[in-house]
Parts: structure tokens; sequence; C-alpha cells
């Protein structure tokens, strides 16, 4: 029976040798991954399990990221319980705040723990991001957390699969950011819903790594259960540099089935934003009229890696961050911010009038470090601009990629960065 990529690997997990979209399956598990808010509950179900230990100890990934460094006593007892747990089962990947840390999905790949085709999960919706490296990822409750933590695998209900051939090149200023916008305003938030979205095309190769994330990362807003790219020479360059195990590559069969297939030009992309309420709300930035802003925030695991802050740098870069505008710019990870500060682009953020946080997730889940109030407006890289996302009910969230965030907050509009 022909696969796709995804059903590949679920297949090798699940000790079978091909598995159809709809079966109940069961597969062992490369790597569970937890944070601060969603690890807790997930401990405190673990011995439900009847076990001691965690299945393997190299294989748990628990990362303090949403309200780290702590924002307040709830925030800092969740973390506490997190990192006792760590302590007292020998977990080998926590990573404490400033001690080399970070958003969890920018993080564990810049760490080499995931490889091409892994089979991850994570309590956290955004774990589909390692389809970035040719890997299954995708988001699970706490409960499933503890049960993975304790057997060393699950269920998953195998998915069907949209196929989104991408042919071309970016404009100038056009990114990752851009096309899955396009894609999810092309198809809806629930479009994808428990499918696989997977990626191909001679387009594929124009795609930085830093693209490939942003775009994963989003799949899970097109409500699809992962989405996941093919493991090219770009891919494995990657992998070899961030001291990741062997790979395993799964290529989809010629012949695979797919319950839709959508095709995306990059030469015909423009500046993309996406309006409240929904992620699929999506209109060019040409087109969106006057959008006067309160607040830019440049970060999250959608759009906090280095590439981004580059971005975003050479547009604010000789300008300063418009008067009436708060811009917050938040690196993803601890080597990013070194890496930020090496190259100058920290220098030419606080010159602008920016501010500059430690990693954290932060004002994407309305956390802390720019909570919105009432009738405020925020062009962000994050990932979600659901109501009251990121404060108030009645505020509002422009999702954009850091090219129009960095020139949104010079021109204290919605703004291209060709203005």
């Amino acid at each position: 029976m022909a696969m796709t990529m995804t059903q590949k690997i679920l297949a090798a997990h699940a000790g079978q040798a091909e598995v159809h979209a709809g079966e109940l399956i069961m597969a062992k598990l490369d790597l569970v991954l937890g944070n601060d808010i969603t690890t807790p509950v997930a401990i405190g179900e673990f011995p439900k399990f009847g076990r001691q230990a965690v299945f393997d100890k190299s294989k748990i990934a628990l990362v303090p990221d949403h309200f780290a460094p702590n924002k307040d006593i709830k925030a800092a007892t969740q973390c506490a319980t997190m990192r006792k747990f760590a302590k007292a089962q020998g977990i080998e990947n926590y990573f404490e705040v400033g001690h080399d840390c970070g958003v969890e999905h920018a993080l564990l790949p810049e760490k080499g723990l995931v490889t091409a085709g892994d089979l991850v999960i994570g309590a956290d919706s955004h774990t589909c991001t390692y389809g970035a490296l040719g890997a299954f990822s995708t988001g699970v409750g706490s409960t499933d957390m503890a049960c993975g933590m304790a057997a060393g695998e699950t269920w998953f209900r195998v998915p069907g699969a949209i196929k989104v051939n991408v042919k071309g090149k970016f404009r100038p200023h056009v990114s990752g950011k851009d096309l899955i916008l396009h894609l999810i305003g092309l198809i809806g938030v629930d479009g994808a819903r428990y499918q696989s979205l997977e990626f191909a095309g001679e387009g594929i190769e124009a795609l930085t790594m830093d693209d490939r994330f942003t775009i994963a990362n989003m799949a899970i807003e097109a409500g699809a259960k992962n989405g996941i790219f093919p493991v090219d020479d770009q891919t494995l360059a990657y992998l070899k540099a961030h001291g990741a195990k062997e790979p395993k590559v799964y290529t989809a069969d010629p012949d695979a089935v797919y319950e839709r297939e959508v095709e995306i030009d990059l030469d015909e992309l423009e500046a993309t934003v996406a309006f409240p309420h929904l992620p699929e709300n999506t209109r060019k930035v040409r087109e969106a009229g006057e959008i006067k802003i309160d607040q830019v925030v440049i970060g999250s695991c959608t759009n906090g890696r280095i590439g981004d802050l580059r971005a975003a740098a050479a547009i604010i870069k000789g300008h300063k961050v418009h008067p009436d505008v708060r811009c917050i710019v938040i690196p993803a990870t601890q080597r990013v911010w070194l890496e930020a500060m090496k190259e100058g682009l920290l220098e030419i953020f606080a010159e602008a009038g920016c501010v500059v946080s430690t990693p954290t997730c932060g004002p994407c889940l309305g956390g802390y470090m720019g909570i919105l109030a009432k009738g405020e407006k925020c062009v962000a890289t994050t990932n979600r601009n659901f109501v009251g996302r990121m404060g108030h009910v009645e505020s509002e969230i422009y999702l954009a990629s850091p090219a129009v965030a960095a020139a949104s907050a010079v021109a204290g509009k919605l703004a291209e960065p060709e203005d």
C-alpha cells in the first residue's frame, strides 16, 4: 500500500509494514516534551500509570518557558514542581532559565534533540514545529504526556494528508510566515483538521530552515495533526551542525493518496497579515488600509530565531520606533540572544527604541512582558490572534512576518517593509 511521509514514520514506530488513514495504532516515542504549564499536570497524572520512573530519562525534555523567568508565585510554583521532578527522575534534558535555555520549539532543534524520522509528542500544540526536520511531531494533552513519559509509547489515529506543492522563489522581504498565513487563509483554520500538511515541490529548496520551522509551527493553525517537509541537503546540514543523531529519511510514495492538493507559487506571494481574530483572516498588507498600532512583538517559537531577528534588524536599522509604539524583541533562545548580541542586532534594536527581553514565550499567550490593554492593537510575529490572546478581550492582534512587524514599528501603523 502506498503511504505518505507521515504514514511511513508512524508505521515504522508502530512496528508495522504499513498503516492507512483512520487506523488506530500504538507507536513508540523518540521524545516526550513538556513545559512549565503542561508538565505539572502530567506529573500529577504520572503515578496513576503504575511506574516509579520514566521510560527513558534521555528521551524526556522539560523546558520552563511560558511563565519563565517566573512572573509571580503561581508561576514559580509551577516551575518548582517541574524542576523537582526533573531532578528526582534524572531527566537529562531539563533546561533551566539562563542555562542555555529558550522557547521550547526553537530550543529542541537547536540542541539536536530531534532528527529526521523521529516520532515526537509534546504537551504543547506547536510541537508540530519539528516537521521542518522531517520528523513526525504533534501536540498532545498533559495526560497523554504522562502516558508517554511512563510507557514510551502512545496511541495515534493515522492522519490522511494534504499535499502542498511549492514552486518559485520569494520576493524580497517575503518569507515563510507569509507563506503559511497565505495557506491558512486559503484553506481555513479547520481546512486540514486531523490531516498531515505535507510540503513538496521544487520551491522547497528556496525555503530556509527558519522558513520551514515557521511553516511547520503554524500547521496546527490550519487544524493539522502535523506539518512535514522532505529531508534535503539543507535539512541534513542543519542536523549535522546541531549534533543531532543519525537521521532516518522517509519519502512519500509517488502514488501516495492525498485528500487534497494545493499549489503555492512563491513568486506571487506578497507580505501577508492575519487580521483579528483568526489566523485565517488574511489580507495582503498593501490592501490592509490604515491600521494604527500600539505595540509590536518580534519573537516567539514561530519567529524568534536568528534569521528572524536579522530580517527585523535590517528594516529597523537607522530608524526609530514610532513614538506611539512599544516594540518588544524576544530572541527565542539564549544562543540566539548571544548571536544577536555578537552581530550587533541588539544594539540596533536598543538604539531604535525597542525593548529586548531574555528568551520567554511571555506575551504570545498573554502571559507577561507585553499584555495589551482594552482597545490596543499589536502587530506580532506570534502564531495566534484569538480574542484575548495577548491581554484584554477588546484588544487586537495582527499576525505578520518579522519584516512587516519591524516596518510597522517604525511607521506606527501596519506597513510593508518597502514603505
